[in-house]
């Protein structure tokens, strides 16, 4: 690697942290370093380049907010992949699209139990207040690495097996669209700042923006669902397109 000197050479008008970017992003465009590779840390940038670790730390971070880096809280910092995306206004099944990528879908369950409904969730649902529910929080990865959190309710009586699914082999999509077919949806696209324990489910830094799907299904007049889907910002990406498109 090159040393402070070498870096400040290059362009002796561009901040050091920019010099550091650059090396970095020389190895990951030559292939050098290709998709998950580790790249050094902070304190290896530190002690190979003479810089500061605040240095290196922008660095590193800026590198990530560009989509250039993963980092993972506790393990590192790796190339990044090109992100996984998925289509923004269809109910798809993301571990349909994951492998659609030629990559692996694994599913973690975090929760799956009967609950009594809140007022916001049952408004979403269209039940009474403290009516019973069912409720899954199921964390999806794409090749090992956290890319969405599903936090779902579900209307009992459009899925009454609902708690007897294995979500480790089987999503909730899949099983939804099975049990109760679907008839319409609602989407509400946002941006998001992770709560705490959002970024340890998707092992991202406290200050990585998310994106944040707000979806209900219906199967019917029924309401099927109400789910909150969480993606990394800088591992995902969502996509619409409608109409035509046209080449001269």
């Amino acid at each position: 690697m090159k040393r402070q000197s070498e870096l400040k050479r290059d362009n002796d008008t561009a901040p050091l942290y920019a010099g550091v970017k650059q090396m970095i992003l020389d190895r990951i465009h030559s292939g050098e370093w290709p998709p998950k590779h580790r790249v050094p840390s902070e304190n290896e940038l530190v002690t190979e380049l003479g810089v500061s670790k605040m240095t290196a730390n922008r660095a590193l971070r800026e590198l990530a907010s560009e989509g250039e880096l993963v980092r993972i809280q506790g393990v590192g910092s790796f190339v990044a992949e090109r992100k996984g995306y998925s289509a923004l206004f269809e109910v798809r099944n993301i571990a349909e699209e994951i492998t659609e990528r030629g990559h692996a879908h694994e599913a973690s369950v975090v929760i799956l139990a009967r609950e009594t409904a809140s007022p916001e969730t049952a408004d979403a649902l269209e039940l009474e207040i403290g009516a019973p529910i069912f409720h899954s929080l199921i964390v999806h990865s794409e090749n090992g690495v956290p890319v969405q959190i599903e936090d779902r309710f579900v209307n009992p009586a459009t899925a009454p097996d609902y708690l007897d699914q294995d979500f480790t082999s089987l999503t909730p999509n899949a099983y939804l669209t099975t049990a109760a077919p679907l008839s319409g949806s609602e989407h509400i696209v946002e941006a998001a700042m992770p709560q705490s324990w959002e970024c340890k489910l998707l092992t991202i830094l406290k200050n990585e923006p998310c994106l944040a799907i707000r979806r209900r299904t219906w199967s019917g007049r029924n309401v099927v669902s109400t789910a909150r889907l969480i993606y990394p910002g800088n591992r995902y990406r969502l996509e619409a397109r409608t109409g035509k498109t046209f080449e001269e």
